[in-house]
């Protein structure tokens, strides 16, 4: 079933044009990443989804309520001067979870130790991981994440890469966006390249790799890198 889709979106910014006629679907059930730089119009597309933006034209459609959907954003939103668990039990109380729920959530991002430290101590990654407790206290249906890695040491990023496998095998529907394709690659079973508000390609990452590869080896995947040139595609190993 088809959890997430765009049908011919477009949103202009004044005489900005950030996207233009986009199109995709995510089913039920998988890691599906939207690759592309900085200023691609990722974000806009989450905040269309989550309707804190209005499209210019086109439709969208997230086939869960609002209840069920979770989200992890580049704007984290915490209360800098409460401590981990208490920035949790905000939305405890919001969703009518009990305390052993929140600190089994705490235990899985490894803040359990932390748990009582106030956000404006914690590094960086130590708040991506809070972010990324808060967006799955609920246990949604449907998370969206916005580059839920950026900036991570690759420690970090590869417990909350597995945090985020563990949400997909219990039957979530996981929408991340990266600029990362070894991350990508890692993660997604499917992807879509945006590039300057348009979608140029769409497939799993093997495959889109392999397609533009010019000399059609086999490539070993953890090598691989994107680049959007021109409103092309570049695969190199």
């Amino acid at each position: 079933m088809i959890s997430v889709s765009m049908k011919n979106i477009s949103k202009s910014f004044g005489g900005n044009k950030v996207l233009k006629d986009v199109t995709f679907e995510t089913h039920d059930g998988e890691i599906f990443g939207m690759l592309g730089p900085s200023g691609s119009g990722k974000t806009t597309i989450i905040n269309i989804l989550t309707k804190q933006l209005t499209a210019d034209s086109g439709q969208c459609h997230v086939a869960v309520g609002s209840h069920e959907i979770g989200l992890m954003l580049e704007d984290d939103g915490l209360f800098s001067r409460l401590s981990c668990l208490d920035n949790l039990i905000v939305f405890e109380d919001i969703y009518k979870i009990q305390r052993k729920q929140t600190l089994e959530v705490l235990e899985r991002v490894g803040l359990t130790d932390a748990k009582n430290t106030a956000v404006n101590q914690l590094s960086k990654g130590m708040r991506q991981r809070l972010v990324l407790a808060r967006a799955v206290l609920h246990k949604p249906k449907v998370l969206f994440l916005d580059e839920p890695t950026s900036a991570l040491d690759p420690m970090t990023a590869r417990g909350i890469h597995k945090l985020i496998r563990d949400l997909r095998n219990g039957g979530s529907t996981i929408f991340l966006t990266t600029h990362n394709m070894e991350e990508a690659t890692h993660l997604c079973d499917r992807v879509v390249m945006l590039h300057k508000g348009k979608i140029i390609e769409q497939g799993t990452p093997q495959d889109i790799c392999h397609r533009y590869n010019a000399t059609k080896n086999v490539l070993d995947l953890e090598y691989v890198f994107v680049q959007l040139t021109g409103g092309g595609l570049e695969c190199t190993a």
